[in-house]
């Protein structure tokens, strides 16, 4: 078997099944769509329950994919076993209604043996002990003989979920050797040792549960396969652990060269390595398809991977962040098959070096005070759960991260007391958010006298208003001065609240006395404008606001036109793509920040940014018109005017018109001229789940600012080329990769030459129709001196070559050998077991190159 690389073995598998009739789809979001019971998708047939389900229709019926999963139920055995990882891909063949139980083994089987070149004496299938229909496949069918077949319990070949679809499964073990074993006579599959390692799993959907445990045979049978790639990769290459397969092994082997500690020095050291490999893989992954920090959900998930992976880098002796460079090599890895990970690659860098940054700052002060609670225990060996809430609520040190400390030093938590707390506490928050709305200033009540805030922005930026009340520090005061952070209500504004997308205004609030600046406002659903405030006195200033007082409100004139053209060019955008791509795409969900936009929208398939990017510059160009009416939402509709899917609208609502381009119903702050929008810019595009995509871009001075440094590296692009114009730079990289190009080619030539001409002088021993030829030494490179012997059509041949402690063979047969009954594949276990191939050609691995390996080729040839 050749030792094939993850990244082969993932494509090897899903050209397979292209070759069966399967549509070959991309790896699914790791965020679940249209599915609340998952955070994060956690195996291949997760994102396609409404397909087995019957809820939907499948594109087609034979579908295959390599899906992204996520599970994080044993992350405490990370790194100390050599099987779990909480990140993981997983390989899947599927059929609705279409082929059943004979083809999905038949397909296991030959691409197990005959495309990965498997050994079939070292595969195990087992059989759900009630399933005679698989075994009778797997013995009468492939030819499997009994003493390989096992049978096993509903526990572990039987899929099943509660009340609905289920059914039998069969799996593949893999016999990895006696020495992975346990040594007891009974071992076989379903033995908890590593002898043998499941590797695939056929799960036949055949049956429905009434919920009562009442089985009745479903009309439509289904086929879910999975089988993990990693698995697969530890079995192809004949490597002890996940973390030892090449990939997984190249960033591991990153973190050794920026933390200086060697894999395989001890456990601890290794355990180490291992978690922060896992975990920053996952993270990398979850942050590409959206996933953010956060202390809920799966953006808690996300936080909590990043900073176990920081905290185990402290614990080999690195106190400045390193995990931006460990996500590089991840990316490096991945981009081939996840080219979604390099597109958001500054962004995954970005996400990752600020959550580090914030984790360091809070393990400092976390573990002075921690260090101190247990200073204090004397012989008590639990940590009081007050003081673990203590150290979450007041110093952000997540209860996880103290219980592993603590566990390190033989103690453990209260954690009963800690969810009491944290139960408190939310309640706390559920009533404060209540009464704020979706503000969570704890307990305010403003009274049944106090009016709803008359928002004014549309037609001013300067106005007069009353301060109606004032909180600081979730209380309602009278006054507030200089140097206090707090919260301005106002009878009127005319700055923005944060909704629908589009963040809220920055401004000032004064009285020519005192100016306070707004740095964001907020809506509560009593209609309330909260306006949070820095203080900052003016000269001779009194210092100080009262409620009543009457103040000047102004917006930040820059700020907003910044904000307004975002959100006029959002709508050039959806219009564009509803235009080129058609009505199907919708709006999913966008942000409108100063010349920045992020906008959501339904479409399977990636879109030609470069053409929709054309579209809405010249709309742009074109300097249309933009009006704004208010209408009933009968009248909007009728008119055109597109409006959110799922929004709940009020009987008037607010028509934005962009000249004949664009008819939106919206809240938020627009220019009056498209041509404002001054220039558009898609900076990325992606998918962030099934059927949506997310585009990027950027207006005004950010796209100004863009384009100066797209100049700038040109410009030096063109001065180390020598090239001054665009043209010319394009010209002078053709030329060098073409010159390229003639070398790579010139220097392959050389080497086939030079392997030819070597091969010359080799002398073969004739054994009966075979030229036998063992070349213990071969320096040059082993393929291109395979094909110059093969040349000759009766050659059998093995090559040898050292690299370092390591021992590369490779077996070759002319076709004349061939036709006569050699087999490199099988010639080549008799130089190593670790090899495999084609009749043709073979290659392993091993540490030792025999001296009579020219009589092991002829007594294998002896024996055909």
């Amino acid at each position: 078997m050749k030792p094939y690389g993850l990244n082969e073995l993932r494509e090897m598998f899903l050209t397979y099944f292209e070759s069966k009739g399967h549509l070959r789809l991309p790896s699914f979001s790791l965020i679940p769509s249209g599915d609340k019971s998952l955070l994060l998708i956690n195996s291949g047939m997760a994102p396609m329950k409404s397909w087995f389900k019957g809820i939907e229709p499948p594109p087609r019926v034979r579908v295959t994919t390599c899906q992204k999963c996520v599970r994080t139920g044993d992350i405490e055995n990370i790194g100390k076993t050599d099987r779990h990882g909480t990140y993981f891909e997983m390989l899947g063949n599927f059929s609705f209604g279409d082929y059943f139980k004979s083809d999905a083994i038949a397909f296991s089987w030959e691409f197990l043996t005959e495309v990965v070149g498997m050994e079939p004496e070292k595969l195990y299938p087992s059989v759900y002990v009630e399933d005679d229909d698989a075994y009778a496949i797997w013995t009468d069918e492939i030819g499997i003989p009994d003493e390989r077949m096992t049978r096993l319990g509903k526990a572990d070949n039987f899929w099943e979920h509660g009340a609905g679809p289920c059914g039998p499964c069969s799996e593949i073990y893999y016999d990895r050797g006696e020495e992975h074993g346990c040594g007891s006579p009974d071992c076989r599959p379903g033995c908890d040792c590593d002898r043998f390692i499941e590797i695939w799993n056929n799960v036949f959907t055949q049956f429905d549960n009434d919920g009562k445990n009442n089985y009745t045979e479903l009309t439509q049978k289904n086929i879910d396969t999975g089988m993990g790639l990693e698995r697969l990769a530890v079995v192809c290459q004949g490597v002890k652990s996940l973390f030892d397969v090449d990939t997984i092994m190249r960033i591991t082997n990153k973190i050794s060269e920026i933390t200086r500690a060697k894999y395989g020095e001890s456990a601890k050291t290794d355990t180490s390595l291992r978690i922060i490999t896992d975990h920053t893989r996952a993270s990398c992954m979850m942050i590409a398809d959206g996933v953010l920090p956060s202390n809920e959900g799966r953006g808690y998930v996300l936080r909590r991977l990043l900073r176990r992976a920081a905290r185990h880098g402290r614990l080999l002796g690195v106190t400045e962040p390193f995990l931006r460079d460990v996500v590089e090599t991840v990316i490096e890895v991945n981009e081939g098959a996840y080219p979604e990970v390099r597109e958001r690659a500054e962004h995954i860098f970005r996400v990752v070096a600020t959550e580090e940054d914030n984790f360091n700052k809070t393990l400092d002060n976390g573990l002075e005070i921690l260090n101190n609670v247990i200073a204090n225990l004397g012989t008590a060996t639990v940590i009081a759960g007050d003081d673990a809430f203590r150290l979450y609520d007041t110093y952000g040190f997540p209860i996880d991260l103290t219980a592993e400390l603590a566990e390190e030093r033989g103690l453990t938590v209260d954690t009963v007391r800690f969810d009491e707390l944290m139960q408190e506490q939310r309640s706390r928050a559920r009533e404060a958010r209540k009464a704020l709305g979706d503000f969570a200033w704890e307990g305010i009540d403003f009274g049944a006298d106090t009016e709803p805030t008359e928002f004014v922005g549309y037609e001013s930026d300067e106005i007069k208003a009353t301060i109606t009340a004032i909180i600081i520090d979730g209380a309602l005061e009278d006054s507030i001065t200089d140097g206090m952070r707090g919260i301005i209500v106002l009878d009127r504004t005319p700055l923005y609240a944060e909704m629908g997308g589009q963040v809220g205004d920055k401004g000032e609030i004064g009285n020519g006395k005192f100016i306070t600046n707004v740095d964001d406002v907020k809506k509560t659903k009593g209609g309330k404008y909260l306006h949070r405030v820095v203080p900052s006195s003016l000269p001779d200033s009194i210092n100080k606001f009262n409620v009543g007082d009457a103040v000047t409100v102004k917006v930040s004139p820059k700020y907003r036109d910044a904000i307004r053209r975002a959100h006029s060019a959002t709508h050039l955008l959806h219009s564009a793509l509803r235009n080129m791509l058609g009505d199907h795409v919708t709006q999913a969900g966008s942000l409108v920040e100063p010349d920045y936009l992020r906008f959501d929208f339904t479409n399977m398939e990636a879109v030609d940014t470069e053409s929709v990017e054309e579209m809405v510059n010249s709309w742009i160009l074109a300097g249309y018109g933009i009006e704004t009416a208010e209408k009933s939402v009968e009248q909007a509709k009728a008119d055109g005017a597109t409006a959110l899917f799922g929004e709940k609208y009020g009987d008037t609502v607010r028509v934005v018109t962009m000249g004949g381009v664009s008819m939106e119903l919206c809240g938020g702050t627009h220019l009056d001229n498209t041509a404002k929008v001054g220039s558009f810019r898609i900076v990325s595009e992606f998918s962030v789940a099934s059927g949506v995509r997310r585009i990027e871009a950027i207006t005004g001075n950010k796209a100004l600012a863009a384009a100066d440094t797209d100049r700038e590296s040109l410009n030096k692009i063109g001065a180390a080329l020598k090239a001054n114009t665009p043209d010319e730079i394009l010209l002078k990289i053709e030329q060098q990769a073409s010159e390229l190009r003639e070398l790579r080619r010139a220097a392959e030539q050389t080497a086939a030459q030079n392997a030819s001409d070597s091969v010359k002088s080799v002398d073969k021993t004739a054994f009966g129709a075979f030229n036998v030829v063992f070349l213990h030494d071969v320096t040059s490179d082993l393929r291109q001196v395979g094909d110059a012997l093969a040349v000759d059509e009766n050659i059998v041949a093995v090559l040898a070559s050292r690299d370092g402690d390591s021992v590369k063979f490779l077996a070759v047969c002319g076709k004349n050998a061939v036709k006569n009954g050699a087999n490199a594949g099988k010639l080549i276990k008799q130089f190593t077991p670790k090899g495999g191939g084609k009749p043709e050609s073979a290659m392993g691995g091993g540490t030792e190159i025999p001296t009579d390996g020219a009589e092991i080729i002829i007594k294998y040839l002896g024996g055909l």
